[in-house]
């Protein structure tokens, strides 16, 4: 079955990296369409008046609005749309403030053209990212934390090995024919196995770690 495209909206101040932005999704395999482009707050929410919107390119440095108000905007008035935040600000507290409003990803402006891409499939298809698919991180985080006894169901574990070879969370659903929102809940389950109750808080501590580098 054909994937439906993804109908992107770009937000950023500086004309040039949109245009470069556009380009680099140009070179994407999964199917997408830039259906607006906005320079400020004002601008993105004139757009999505005119137009159906699936995700926003959202930076977080913007004048008048910044990109973490805008967010949480988005989250209120337009709980449907995908947020994937592309911006040089990645400190931890940004990010992890970020993640408290309920964005679906974060990548820097500094990645190559193809890791842009996997983030866009990946928060398109109803997973996370955040510098790396939040199944993979679940994987490190079980690693790191190998020394505390826990007690994993047998589809848990399947999961954890298959994060364990790199699977996306979506690639895990697609494999054991179970849904994304399903491994959502076993992924859920096994962060609070670990001692890690919300996706803010592995995030947090992967950051800690250095288990992802921003």
């Amino acid at each position: 079955m054909d994937r439906e495209v993804t109908r992107i909206v770009l937000v950023d101040d500086h004309i040039l990296f949109r245009i470069g932005l556009r380009s680099a999704l140009e070179q994407c395999d999964t199917p997408l369409e830039i259906v607006g482009e906005a320079g400020s707050g004002r601008q993105l929410f004139e757009v999505l008046k005119g137009c159906m919107v699936d995700m926003v390119l959202l930076d977080i440095v913007l004048p008048e609005m910044s990109g973490i108000d805008i967010a949480s905007k988005l989250r209120v008035e337009y709980p449907e749309i995908k947020i994937l935040m592309l911006s040089a600000e990645s400190d931890q507290e940004t990010i992890c403030r970020l993640m408290d409003i309920g964005i679906d990803g974060f990548v820097s402006k500094t990645v190559p053209v193809d890791e842009l891409c996997r983030a866009v499939e990946y928060v398109a298809d109803g997973a996370e990212y955040f510098g790396r698919d939040i199944a993979r991180i679940i994987h490190d985080v079980r690693i790191a934390k190998s020394h505390q006894s826990t007690d994993f169901t047998p589809r848990e574990n399947e999961i954890i090995e298959m994060c364990a070879c790199g699977l996306s969370a979506k690639e895990i659903a697609d494999k054991v024919h179970i849904s994304i929102k399903t491994v959502e809940s076993h992924k859920n389950n096994i962060f609070k196995k670990l001692g890690i109750n919300n996706s803010v808080e592995l995030v947090r501590y992967a950051l800690k770690t250095g288990i992802i580098k921003l």
